[in-house]
């Protein structure tokens, strides 16, 4: 079992990134949370979560024990996948996660894709009281701030980013450029967080 992976970060993408350990190029699945936190950095440590199954051997990389718990959680819920946490993960902070599910904030945790009424209905009565007994629901300190790059490198990577998560191109654009002309300064990250909410 891996625990983490501590490397230098040699390619980062909202959904994706590369750490090289001793010579060999890990590729892990990535939430927009941890693309914010460790965007510039060069050396990483991610935490791992292996998902091995027949036809594929994946990585999920989180920059916290906190994330990979949440995770973990997630994923123990009848109908939640680890694409679907992944993308939980990536439309809320555990923070914002932890305040849902503790609230019983349902409508709030379905804006997110692939989360429908019953779905967000069993994390909450599922995951209430676990997250509160692994203390996950304390507050986590915030990533690091995020610089936005040009306009059109934004868009290309949050369109990137959504064709990652499954949608397709044509319609991502769409509602990200949609976003940018309406907030042009904003981070990847956020105009991905915000599409995935519109994207329906």
């Amino acid at each position: 079992m891996i625990e983490y992976i501590k490397g230098e970060l040699t390619d980062l993408t909202p959904a994706l990134a590369t750490v090289e350990a001793a010579g060999v190029g890990y590729g892990l699945n990535i939430s927009l949370n941890t693309f914010s936190a460790i965007q510039g950095k060069k050396e990483v440590r991610l935490y791992v979560y292996e998902a091995i199954r027949e036809d594929a051997y994946v990585l999920y990389g989180f920059v916290n024990k906190k994330e990979r718990e949440m995770f973990l959680l997630l994923i123990t819920v009848n109908g939640v996948g680890a694409n679907t946490a992944r993308m939980m993960l990536s439309g809320m902070s555990v923070a914002e996660l932890c305040n849902a599910i503790s609230t019983g904030n349902a409508k709030l945790i379905q804006s997110i894709k692939g989360v429908g009424k019953m779905t967000a209905q069993r994390i909450i009565v599922d995951l209430r009281d676990k997250i509160v007994t692994l203390g996950i629901a304390d507050e986590i300190p915030a990533g690091g701030s995020v610089q936005a790059p040009v306009n059109n490198a934004v868009r290309d990577e949050a369109v990137s980013a959504l064709t990652m998560l499954g949608f397709a191109p044509a319609p991502s654009q769409k509602v990200v450029v949609q976003i940018l002309q309406e907030q042009p300064a904003l981070p990847v990250e956020q105009v991905v967080k915000l599409a995935l909410k519109q994207i329906k």
